[in-house]
């Protein structure tokens, strides 16, 4: 029989710290006796006949865990349910899951899970949440690995964007990743101070539609020009196409491929280049004379070194699955307050009637967002129609206010 092993998976896409996870949860096992199987590109390969994965030792662990990237490849491969197999497990003597992902990965480990339960085969399995997205349902406080990261990156980036826009008297429009929501863009625009910051969660109290997107952005630019200010950047979280429909989508007039599904396939296309396209169609209709330039914060964001804050906080979540797995607790995400108490979060507790892991939004109406919104943005609202009135012929129609219907 051989020795108990476990098996540590990655899926989705990569985030600042994956390799700090898998290395803390190497070793920590690694000294309690165990075999640390690593699987190459996810679930795509676990339930095949040749399953790809490594034997992972010390000298490994302790290479990786500092660096970006993941050091085992990754796959967004979503099997269904009648692909699962208790082949692996049984084979290996596998008596521990760890899955490190996002809300698609957590939903496939809830699936996954069950079925090993219903099939007689005792594996815990314990996933450790990853997104530079931020948007998985963890405690208040408490940021997903990656995220702190990648914000950083796009802060360092955005910062020298903002330099060249004060130098040049520009406007940028950049678009930053976020599936569903907008932690990644309020993020970086709330560090840069930039002076509009568009993400869907805004869009509480009305339709959210490339057309109120494009008002907003020349609300904030003509609000500069009559403070005398000729340059800036609104930021735009990608999250804002999740909520449109395919023809509002598509009456961007942007030449868009489609995939197999007859579906606009919008990884093919910069976000930031249809918003500013969307703007400078605009401002020429209107007879504004204001530059803007389009710039994409998406991968480069994902495979940096993590900072000290990931690095400490994958450590510790790495930790904290061999302190779940003692306890005998399955099914779960790791958890870590600010404190660092490891708690578990139930996956069965978090998912929709689907069986898929409901994601965490931007809390608009907290303190912290509408201190942001209120007092940091520049845009147009009532007091500003007067001086407005000799470059947009409706004023109103730019008010942010209004637009929002806040």
């Amino acid at each position: 029989m051989k020795k108990d092993a476990i098996a540590i998976l990655c899926a989705g896409g990569p985030a600042p710290g994956i390799n700090t996870v898998i290395g803390s949860v190497t070793k920590v096992f690694l000294n309690a006796g165990y075999r640390v199987l690593g699987i190459h590109e996810g679930y795509k390969t676990l339930f095949s006949e040749d399953t790809r994965h490594e034997e992972l030792d010390f000298e490994f662990a302790d290479t990786v865990f500092s660096r970006g990237g993941s050091s085992l490849k990754m796959s967004r491969y979503k099997p269904k349910d009648n692909e699962f197999s208790t082949v692996f497990f049984t084979k290996n003597n596998v008596k521990l899951l760890v899955t490190i992902g996002g809300d698609d990965t957590a939903s496939t480990s809830n699936r996954l899970a069950k079925y090993l339960a219903q099939n007689n085969v005792k594996v815990s399995n314990i996933h450790v949440p990853k997104t530079i997205d931020n948007d998985l349902p963890l405690p208040e406080g408490s940021p997903t690995f990656g995220y702190q990261s990648a914000k950083e990156e796009g802060v360092r980036i955005a910062n020298t964007i903002y330099e060249d826009a004060r130098a040049s008297g520009n406007w940028f429009i950049l678009s930053a990743m976020g599936r569903e929501a907008g932690h990644l863009a309020a993020g970086i625009g709330t560090a840069c101070h930039m002076p509009m910051i568009i993400i869907p969660e805004m869009f509480n109290k009305t339709k959210l539609t490339s057309d109120k997107i494009t008002r907003l952005i020349i609300s904030s630019m003509v609000k500069r020009k009559i403070l005398g200010i000729s340059y800036g950047i609104a930021i735009v979280s990608e999250g804002v196409f999740h909520f449109m429909s395919e023809e509002e989508i598509e009456g961007t007039g942007v030449n868009f491929t489609y995939d197999d599904h007859g579906h606009p396939e919008l990884g093919n296309v910069s976000k930031s280049h249809i918003f500013n396209m969307l703007v400078q169609r605009k401002l020429k209709k209107l007879g504004i004379a204001i530059k803007s330039r389009p710039n994409e914060l998406g991968y480069e964001l994902r495979c940096c070194r993590p900072i000290a804050f990931d690095l400490s906080y994958a450590t510790i979540l790495g930790n904290g699955v061999m302190k779940l797995f003692q306890d005998g607790v399955t099914g779960c995400m790791v958890t870590a307050d600010p404190a660092g108490n490891i708690s578990p979060l139930y996956l069965k507790d978090v998912e929709d009637e689907n069986g898929k892991i409901k994601p965490r939004l931007v809390n608009i109406n907290s303190e912290r967002a509408q201190l942001v919104f209120n007092n940091n943005l520049h845009f147009i609202s009532k007091k500003d129609y007067k001086a407005a009135k000799h470059l947009l012929p409706e004023p109103e129609e730019y008010d942010f206010y209004k637009i929002l219907n806040w």
